[in-house]
């Protein structure tokens, strides 16, 4: 079935040419933010953020697991390479976890700061 030669209307053709970025207030053409308003400018700060806390989380993950293998097993010298392994393998994962969780947090909190101080 033919449509006519319409188009559906997407959420962007409901925009303006020009919008405002809702975190740092600067105007960008419509084709430039996401669906949240946000620029790609504020997202790779965001998405900065987010992956510092995550980085910050897998490595403490991986020394409180280490500690808790060293204080609790005991392991031996014959297999330290697999609890090594282990460590870093949870290490990595924790890290990826919280760094999407604290994406999305950091996205859904709504930017309190005055206009003045972006």
């Amino acid at each position: 079935m033919s449509d006519g030669g319409l188009r559906r209307r997407g959420w962007k053709d409901r925009l303006g040419d020009e919008v405002e970025c809702v975190r740092c207030g600067e105007s960008f053409d419509s084709t430039e933010v996401d669906r949240m308003l946000w620029c790609e400018g504020c997202r790779a700060r965001t998405s900065a953020r987010a992956t510092r806390v995550g980085a910050l989380t897998g490595v403490l993950t991986a020394a409180l697991l280490a500690w808790y293998i060293w204080t609790t097993m005991r392991p031996t010298d014959l297999v330290l390479g697999g609890w090594a392994a282990c460590l870093v393998a949870a290490g990595w994962i924790a890290s990826k976890i919280t760094r999407e969780v604290a994406y999305g947090v950091f996205r859904s909190i709504p930017d309190d700061r005055p206009s003045g101080a972006r």
